[in-house]
């Protein structure tokens, strides 16, 4: 990505999760590949797109209201990585702590939404 293009910092976040996450679920092994890792991967593309057409609408709140579910649903995926013995604790951290970022920047967008629809 150009560094003159700023992107909304939940979008970067998500990007960047992808980019880190695709990898190692490429790399799982082949029963656990082809059923969790292609529906991690899935769900973190859909869930980049969903923010894109967020980004771009103007009935932001509900999209975002089913973000969070996804989010929330990716959260406990990864958590089956971790309990199957696919991922080692350290991996698990960082992936949490990158899933919550994405967390925290969709709950403020979710906020400031409720705030335009109440106003």
């Amino acid at each position: 990505m150009s560094n003159n293009y700023q992107e909304l910092p939940i979008i970067q976040k998500t990007y960047d999760l992808i980019l880190w996450y695709v990898p190692l679920l490429n790399r799982l092994p082949r029963d656990h590949k082809f059923n969790l890792g292609d529906r991690i991967i899935t769900g973190l593309y859909t869930i980049l797109e969903d923010l894109l057409v967020a980004r771009y609408s103007r009935e932001r709140l509900a999209l975002l209201q089913a973000l969070n579910l996804k989010l929330e649903i990716l959260r406990y995926q990864t958590r089956l990585l971790l309990d199957l013995g696919l991922f080692q604790p350290k991996r698990y951290e960082h992936a949490v702590k990158q899933i919550n970022g994405v967390g925290g920047e969709l709950g403020n967008w979710i906020k400031q939404q409720r705030k335009k629809v109440n106003v």
